[in-house]
């Protein structure tokens, strides 16, 4: 490999670096080496690319390492996930975040950190939830964006993921979205939109799924037209692992880079496709010198920088506790008295839920608990199992601590197998192990704080139960240090919850298990969706007291009074929304953090933007005029300031685009290289039957299991076409699989067995043609 200052021109030279490059070695930098580094060509200078997944830590892996996050990685700071750190509403300390990663990467030699996840929260359930920010485009979108110019100011480019409107782990390789244009525009893309326009990130990476019909890869409408030429993107776009579909219409359409290596499967495609006349060599150089832009952005950092762990492990404490949501603190009870007998229950209290599980998995650090974090504790029980089973035992020892204790803190957390890439959560509900420990302590009377622990909301019927709590969401490694420092009121808690707590079931029918997702609620996700909600979007208390008051509206921003009238200094979130006649729900459009001191008032100002009065209606974003009523409050259920604004534009909407129906058929022969490897259940052929019936008994086992097993969950829904575009097979040896698959018999095991002995072949010779010009 080249070394780092090896290349460092600018786009002259990049321009002409690309017309020095052969046709295959072109070919060859727009896919991985190996799981995580991209090609380099000695003879020019052009290092490779080493990209490690980030979202809220660094995981690098050396040497053929897997994607999902099985292996170890290097030791990082794992800090609070974008679940948590959105509840903070916090774009200064977004960045600090992102400025962290980026000197741990910068100093461990990475590339290209892949983050943040920007994606919305379509919902709760989604599996992955945690690695995205919220239910909001604004919010999602002005957090994602700090997050980027923290990571690039430190010379590694962030890559916003997963472009686009993917809500669902469940046959996330297979599933069409099929979205309105509307909706797409103003809540899937609009966050994406905000990152790019206010960031300008050096690469983003496309998601697994259809995009309307189209993989979200090869979507020429997604990447070319709207994310270079509307919003002026000029960075590399990265495949998520195994998202490739087509190498030749992802170059066509504005895809940068396969990731990881399919061998040399697709440099052959697209030498063949351009001499053919099938593929522009102009888009293959496009494509080049985006690569070569991204080398060139990450080659000037200079010497790696020295990073101090222990600051960031304070810094993670930090983002942990200010981030912390408090949803109820009934009779003020915390935080807690510093003479008060506190009994601590829960299994989670010792084995903490501090982070997500799939490819964004950390090696902290170091790692603390809520129990090894809490001082002066009269008292500990498990109360439960990790399973989530009850035990008469454990639910005897809670009555004992809880009947010796002023104050009883318990513990409670989403299973880690309910939250994972590749998996979707069942349900919104804590297991009946937990609720029976949780109620066993109320029982005796003594007031109980739930902490809760997991990557999104989970349904509370049992709230009024308890006397406070807190949800803390996945704090990272210093989480159970953070919890006890809200508990005990050496920080105060400033989180607001970035998705809607649900009062009970939502729609049914998520996720999706055929081909298709629907996105029928359109506009009405989350808060917009105007459910009833047990603790609503923005929600969250302190421990002071706030007024709002004197609301100024101008053409240019809205303004407003913030008093604290409690005894403490604090900090208000104060929320900005907007509503127009023919949108029943107001929607997000600023906010800002404020601290005030007791008995202070402070002036708060929400600048409109260009989003603000914006509408995609008849295929274009629109000002319609009118009058639009804005409101300021705490949270989207409470915003008692009002004021009605005329805006000039057009005066009525008009409709949308909507999409064409796609088909909703299931799997079922004669299958292709999209079909997931489950549905071969359905083949012709006996073996095959066999063969996938054995992999859905082993995944019927891990999905009773309390930790997710990643690598059956892939296995059991990845599409064929995995066969040759994660590992060196070709997609001949996958063409002969299908066809065994639907039943073609001895023919088909001959041309497979052909297969197998030609690839190596024409895999050496590929690689001998990429290298013959050093």
């Amino acid at each position: 490999m080249a070394a780092r200052d090896a290349m460092t021109p600018d786009l002259g030279s990049v321009l002409t670096l690309t017309a020095s490059l052969t046709l295959t070695e072109k070919a060859g930098l727009l896919s991985g080496a190996d799981v995580w580094q991209t090609r380099a060509v000695p003879r020019l200078g052009i290092r490779s690319l080493w990209m490690a997944d980030g979202p809220h830590g660094l995981r690098k892996q050396r040497g053929d390492a897997d994607h999902l996050g099985i292996g170890e990685s290097e030791p990082a700071t794992c800090f609070p996930t974008a679940a948590t750190l959105a509840c903070g509403w916090d774009l200064e300390l977004a960045e600090q975040i992102g400025a962290a990663l980026g000197r741990e990467a910068a100093a461990s030699g990475v590339d290209v950190l892949l983050g943040p996840g920007v994606n919305l929260v379509r919902d709760p359930r989604g599996g992955r939830s945690f690695e995205y920010f919220s239910e909001d485009p604004e919010l999602a979108g002005r957090l994602g964006a700090a997050y980027v110019r923290g990571v690039q100011a430190q010379g590694v480019a962030a890559t916003p993921k997963h472009f686009a409107v993917n809500s669902q782990e469940t046959r996330r390789l297979t599933s069409d979205s099929v979205v309105d244009e509307q909706t797409l525009r103003e809540l899937y893309l609009t966050a994406f939109e905000i990152v790019v326009r206010e960031a300008a990130p050096w690469a983003l990476m496309t998601a697994y799924n259809r995009v309307n019909g189209v993989y979200a890869h090869e979507h020429r409408d997604l990447l070319t037209r709207i994310l270079r030429e509307e919003w002026g993107f000029d960075g590399a776009v990265v495949s998520d692992w195994g998202g490739t579909d087509d190498p030749v219409a992802s170059v066509r359409a504005g895809g940068t880079v396969q990731m990881p290596s399919p061998g040399w499967e697709s440099v052959r495609r697209i030498v063949e496709a351009v001499q053919r006349g099938e593929l522009s060599e102009a888009d293959l150089d496009a494509r080049v010198t985006e690569v070569l832009r991204l080398i060139d952005r990450t080659s000037n950092r200079g010497a790696a920088p020295i990073v101090d762990l222990d600051a960031h492990h304070q810094l993670a404490r930090h983002a942990a506790a200010t981030c912390a949501v408090l949803l109820r603190n009934e009779g003020g009870i915390l935080p807690l008295s510093p003479d008060a007998r506190v009994a601590l229950v829960g299994a989670y209290a010792e084995t903490p839920r501090y982070q997500g599980a799939g490819s964004s998995i950390v090696t902290p650090t170091r790692l603390t608990s809520l129990r090894s974090a809490a001082e002066g504790v009269t008292a500990f029980a498990p109360g439960y199992r990790i399973d989530g089973t009850t035990d008469a035992a454990l639910l005897a020892a809670v009555t004992d601590a809880a009947a010796s204790a002023d104050v009883v803190v318990v513990a409670l957390a989403v299973p880690a197998a309910h939250e994972s890439e590749g998996i979707d959560r069942p349900h919104l509900r804590l297991p009946d192990g937990q609720l029976a420990a949780l109620r066993a302590a109320a029982a005796t009377g003594t007031p109980v704080v739930a902490v809760l622990a997991g990557g999104g909301p989970v349904e509370t019927p049992w709230r009024h139960e308890v006397a406070a709590l807190v949800h803390g969401h996945l704090g990272g490694q210093a989480g159970g240090e953070a919890i006890w420092d809200v508990l005990t009121g050496r920080v105060h808690p400033t989180g607001r919850l970035a998705v809607t707590m649900p009062a009970g079931e939502l729609s049914p029918g998520f996720p999706a298990t055929g081909r298709v997702a629907r996105y029928d609620e359109r506009l009405g996700v989350g808060y917009r969706s105007g459910r009833a909600a047990a603790f609503p979007f923005g929600f969250g208390l302190g421990y002071t007291s706030f007024e709002l008051s004197d609301l100024e509206v101008t053409p240019d921003g809205a303004a407003v009074t913030v008093r604290n009238v409690g005894a403490a200094a604090g900090t208000e979130v104060v929320q900005l929304y907007i509503a127009r006649e023919g949108r029943a729900t107001p929607e997000l459009k600023g906010f800002a953090r404020v601290r005030v001191e007791p008995g202070a008032a402070e002036r708060v100002e929400l600048p409109f933007t260009a989003r603000t009065f914006r509408r995609f209606e008849r295929g274009a974003w629109r000002s319609l005029g009118g009058e639009w009523e804005v409101r300021v409050g705490r949270h989207s259920a409470d915003l008692p300031l009002r004021a009605v604004l005329a805006i000039d534009g057009e005066d009525t909407p008009g409709g949308d685009t909507v999409t064409r129906a796609a088909s909703e058929e299931g799997w079922r022969p004669p299958f292709d290289r999209n079909t997931p490897l489950d549905q071969l259940v359905h083949s012709p052929s006996p073996l095959v039957r066999l063969l996938v019936r054995a992999v859905l008994r082993r995944k019927a086992r891990a999905d009773l299991a309390t930790e997710p097993d990643l690598d059956i969950q892939f296995i059991a829904s990845a599409p064929l076409r995995t066969i040759h575009t994660m590992t060196a097979a070709t997609s001949e040896v996958t063409n002969a699989v299908v066809r065994i698959a639907n039943g073609a018999g001895l023919p088909a095991w001959g041309a497979l067995l052909v297969a197998l002995a030609r690839g190596p072949l024409l895999e050496r010779r590929t690689r001998r043609a990429f290298g013959a010009a050093r």
